[in-house]
């Protein structure tokens, strides 16, 4: 039986934004987000990319569904994800109301 292997990426852009994707061979879409190959990307006008963080999974849908949920998070949750800061993903998730003051 054959492993496969899927990899959650995300790169920092040169605008200090970040993209998040999914892909089955890391190395190959490092190259192509640095290249012109697809001119319409979001990547592409952000060049130069670096990686900044990936995780490895087995299963196709396991990786789409964790994509879709790094996507939805606030730039300051990625980056806790980025510095390995697990610890504070729970508290960052948490929403936050300003009290009106009277």
């Amino acid at each position: 039986m054959k492993y496969h292997c899927y990899f959650v990426y995300i790169l920092k852009c040169n605008d200090n934004t970040y993209y998040t994707g999914v892909t089955n061979n890391i190395e190959r879409r490092l190259l192509e987000h640095q290249s012109d190959e697809n001119l319409n990307s979001y990547t592409h006008k952000r060049r130069p990319v670096e990686l900044v963080f990936y995780s490895e999974f087995s299963n196709i849908e396991d990786a789409i569904e964790k994509e879709k949920q790094i996507k939805k998070w606030s730039k300051k949750k990625k980056e806790a994800l980025i510095s390995n800061n697990f610890d504070s993903l729970p508290i960052l998730s948490k929403k936050t109301f300003n009290k009106k003051s009277t």
